[in-house]
């Protein structure tokens, strides 16, 4: 009887540790286009939202008339946080493109419709001169700027974080949040500086519309680096494997709760400290419009150096010390300083407690990036990481100023939006505390 051969079963390849190992193909210099390519987009990404909050009380008037002031700016602040509506919406459905097509297609997807609506809103006619159908359009190009959004963040981090080399994490995904960052710094002081060189009339007539069509300068730029940009490693690996792996990290419903968990306390205190502390110093603490809008350009100086070094920090001592730190820091400083503030404090003192704020959150963002990319599979990473996100953005962000103005009509008293800071900081560290630290991981 003839013996058979023997077989040999294949074995099955996975993706990792293997796939990550080609980041040591990836250039130094390859490494810096791509962290510059996805920064640049984020810039112009949120650069618009910004400049939305800060112009808030203008845009009530121009598109939202009414005699009663503080029903005008909520209708303007609602008109804000729609589009954060559209942003689950842009991370599920770009976020898809980005696992299935890749990152670099979704990156452009995003660009082009911030871009649009941006620009559009720089356009749009008031209520006065269209009617209804200036408030109309105004939430058309909002929702359109919240799907780009929605796909944006999700998409440039996943990109940032897959194409850091292992060990460093975190100082990438920390100067990709400072490019955030940047984004509400830029906004700041264009609104400052055409605040500064207009009347006051001129502002509300036309002058409002510079910074938008300001905006629509970094489109070309981005749009550029964008299209030459490489796939990352990560991304190239997980399509060339067989199957997904990575599913022992938990079920897609699991981690995109423990992301949407995770993001309150970054959303609320990014939201009521930077883009609603203006209108709250100018309505609340007697600072002027320009005042505000300095002390708010000097406080996210801070941001934008400090969010890089805390996420570097966070590759040598983990992700969670600095992201209960921060959460810890917006239960107990709030109400006590906010009082401060409204105490009739001096110009400086209000700065020097924005910069103290602006700190924990820089602890915050320079370790979040990365601490929530490594929450998720490389081959689901974009989609699910967008929708957790967004999810929370939508709800406790966007509608944070909304939120905030509320609170203080209801309450009557503006030291009122501190309770949403601190149930935001309670619910956070609650989620984080059970989180597995994963800065010394590979990625999955």
């Amino acid at each position: 009887m003839t013996a058979q051969p023997r077989t040999v079963q294949p074995t099955t390849v996975q993706p990792v540790p293997a796939p990550h190992d080609s980041e040591s193909a990836m250039s130094s210099a390859t490494r810096r286009r791509q962290l510059m390519a996805a920064s640049i987009g984020n810039v112009l990404e949120y650069y618009d939202f910004v400049v939305y909050a800060f112009l808030a009380s203008t845009i009530a008037t121009k598109f939202f008339p009414s005699e009663s002031e503080v029903a005008a700016l909520l209708a303007s602040f609602a008109a804000f946080g729609v589009g954060f509506l559209a942003r689950p919406l842009g991370g599920a459905v770009i976020g898809r493109i980005g696992d299935k097509r890749g990152r670099k297609v979704a990156l452009l997807i995003t660009i082009f419709g911030m871009a649009v609506g941006t620009v559009g809103i720089g356009i749009l006619p008031s209520f006065e001169t269209i009617g209804i159908l200036a408030p109309v359009l105004l939430v058309v190009m909002r929702l359109i700027q919240g799907l780009a959004a929605g796909g944006e963040w999700g998409g440039a981090t996943a990109f940032i974080i897959e194409s850091a080399p292992q060990g460093r994490r975190g100082l990438f995904g920390g100067i990709g949040q400072a490019s955030i960052a940047s984004a509400s710094l830029l906004g700041s002081l264009v609104v400052a500086i055409v605040a500064g060189l207009v009347t006051a009339q001129q502002m509300n007539d036309w002058a409002w519309r510079i910074p938008f069509l300001l905006g629509g300068l970094l489109v070309p730029v981005g749009f550029y680096m964008r299209r030459n940009i490489e796939e990352t490693p990560a991304f190239t690996a997980a399509q060339q494997a067989p199957s997904p792996m990575s599913h022992d990290l938990g079920s897609p419903l699991v981690l995109m709760a423990k992301a949407f968990g995770f993001t309150i306390i970054w959303t609320v205190s990014y939201y009521i400290m930077l883009n609603y502390m203006p209108t709250f110093l100018t309505k609340h603490a007697g600072v002027s419009q320009s005042q505000a809008l300095w002390g708010n350009a000097v406080a996210l100086v801070i941001l934008v150096l400090a969010t890089p070094l805390f996420g570097a920090l966070s590759d040598r001592i983990g992700r969670k010390p600095l992201l209960l730190a921060c959460c810890i820091a917006f239960v107990v400083l709030p109400y006590p300083l906010f009082q401060v503030i409204l105490s009739g404090s001096s110009f400086v003192t209000i700065v020097a407690i924005q910069i103290v704020f602006n700190l924990f959150i820089a602890a915050f963002s320079g370790a979040g990036p990365a601490a929530l990319s490594e929450l998720f599979p490389t081959h689901s990473r974009t989609t699910l990481m967008s929708i957790g996100y967004s999810v929370s953005v939508a709800i406790f962000g966007g509608f944070a100023p909304f939120i905030a103005t509320w609170l203080i009509g209801v309450t009557g008293s503006p030291i009122s939006p501190t309770y949403y800071l601190i149930l935001a900081g309670i619910v956070s560290a609650v989620v984080i505390w059970g989180f597995r630290e994963t800065a010394h991981e590979r990625l999955r």
